[in-house]
């Protein structure tokens, strides 16, 4: 059985998808860019867009009973791999050890010239 997971404390999903899925005790996560919950324009650099990714990613995960330590996998798509540093610099600010497994991909274009995107996997209890 899946479930639809939605929040107002996470922007609103830009298409014809889901906030999130659980299914399985596994949290699927849409990808997030750094927009504001409520706010439909993305400002600041690639350090704000990123901490805003996460507080977005935190807030669907808090929705669906989980938390951040229960991440499992990201997935990262980035319109400049030289980001690489600033984005692991603020996962080791915000995570703790061991991290979530992660990829991280540099792609054309992201959504409203977003500087980065992450998708995640979490698995809740």
């Amino acid at each position: 059985m899946k479930h639809v997971i939605k929040t107002n404390t996470a922007p609103e999903a830009l298409g014809s998808y889901s906030q999130a899925i659980l299914a399985n005790g596994l949290l699927f996560i849409s990808g997030q860019i750094g927009l504001k919950p409520g706010d439909e324009t993305l400002s600041g650099d690639f350090d704000t867009q990123t901490r805003q990714v996460f507080k977005n990613i935190e807030a669907v995960i808090e929705a669906a009973g989980g938390r951040v330590i229960d991440l499992m996998k990201l997935t990262v798509f980035v319109t400049d791999l030289n980001h690489a540093k600033t984005f692991n610099d603020i996962m080791v600010e915000l995570f703790e050890k061991p991290f979530p497994a992660r990829a991280m991909v540099e792609v054309s274009r992201l959504p409203k010239g977003a500087l980065v995107e992450v998708e995640a996997i979490a698995l809740l209890d």
